[in-house]
């Protein structure tokens, strides 16, 4: 839910997803990719937004939102290929499934923070920004004992005061996404060169009716980045 991207050559943001959660909108006041952004009315270490980690290891991060991991079939590929998968999580959207995100969680899969209620952020009071993060925060330690360092905001939408909350509500780094798997199995880019590189982060986007499966469009990717001479990492380990 998550994932909004910016088109090559300022064509249109695009695609709002199966479940509701559209792709990078366009965040305001970005600091550049891997830099933190520094708080100007408290003087505060503001965490830093990235879509890309600066490594010299071979490896990319695969991300999933929300609903897109219900497939009883992408746990057991998480299993088998011990994918160390980063999950951001809202949970109006994942409650009822919270039992389906715990058997991942024991395969390897890393939880994180997508807010309460995938509202915008951007553009909300101090309060209700921190309401939705540090709510979120809460219901994970509660759901499965664990306190997340990563936030993704939802439709990949901030701003300063957004940073402000998740700061004050533990969060360590604030993670879009510089490519894209959409439900076709197409590899679309934020900016940059369209290939992947040793530390890109990778939205994957939810099923849709007309397009391929999860599973499937995972196990491609894969093989993609298999053939590229990289591997997944975990992303926490280098956040």
């Amino acid at each position: 839910m998550r994932r909004g991207r910016f088109r090559p050559a300022g064509a249109a943001l695009a695609a709002v997803l199966l479940t509701g959660c559209a792709q990078f909108a366009g965040p305001a006041q970005q600091p550049a990719a891997g830099e933190p952004a520094q708080g100007s009315d408290r003087g505060q270490n503001l965490p830093p937004v990235v879509d890309h980690v600066r490594t010299t290891d071979r490896v990319v991060f695969l991300t999933f939102d929300d609903s897109a991991e219900r497939d009883p079939r992408f746990a057991d590929l998480v299993r088998e290929r011990r994918l160390p998968v980063t999950l951001f999580l809202t949970d109006t959207v994942v409650g009822p499934a919270y039992g389906h995100f715990a058997r991942l969680r024991s395969v390897g899969a890393s939880l994180q923070n997508h807010t309460l209620d995938h509202r915008s952020l951007r553009g909300l009071p101090y309060a209700g920004q921190r309401a939705e993060i540090c709510g979120q925060q809460t219901k994970l330690r509660s759901r499965f004992g664990v306190r997340p360092h990563l936030f993704r905001p939802p439709y990949g939408t901030y701003d300063t005061t957004t940073l402000r909350a998740a700061a004050d509500c533990g969060i360590a780094t604030v993670v879009l996404w510089r490519a894209t798997l959409d439900a076709d199995g197409d590899l679309t880019y934020t900016r940059g060169e369209h290939r992947l590189h040793p530390g890109d982060i990778v939205s994957v986007d939810p099923d849709h009716p007309t397009g391929l499966g999860l599973s499937t469009r995972t196990g491609r990717l894969l093989e993609t980045i298999e053939e590229q001479g990289l591997r997944v990492g975990r992303l926490s380990d280098y956040l």
